[in-house]
């Protein structure tokens, strides 16, 4: 079992930035995927972005050149910085974690709220 604790959501002018934290504890492979995930009202959940334990990082093109995926991996903590943040990024951000290993396991984090509005 992986559990995971967000923070770093809130609310925000559009134009501003904000980070999100997502810190994985418990049962970790050595070969793992984190990331993030949002969900805005009425809308299905979509990928933001991802990055592996290598270090290797994937973006939805909604957020390409605006957002920004780190890790730690000696914590076990991933980041998102955002910036230029959009009323359109308004949701429920959800870190994701997978382990790779002989299957694939895969863990969610509670959600955090982003607003962006003036």
């Amino acid at each position: 079992q992986v559990q995971l604790v967000e923070s770093g959501g809130g609310l925000v002018q559009p134009g501003g930035s904000l980070r999100l934290s997502c810190a994985a504890s418990g049962s970790i492979f050595s070969i793992n995927v984190m990331g993030w995930y949002r969900q805005a009202p009425g809308k299905q959940r979509e990928l933001v972005g991802t990055i592996t334990s290598a270090g290797f990082t994937n973006y939805a093109d909604s957020v390409k050149g605006r957002f920004t995926i780190s890790r730690d991996n000696a914590k076990n903590t991933a980041y998102l910085q955002m910036n230029n943040l959009r009323p359109e990024d308004t949701a429920v951000y959800y870190c994701h974690f997978q382990n790779w290993g002989t299957s694939i396991w895969t863990y969610w984090g509670q959600g955090t709220q982003v607003t962006v509005s003036s």
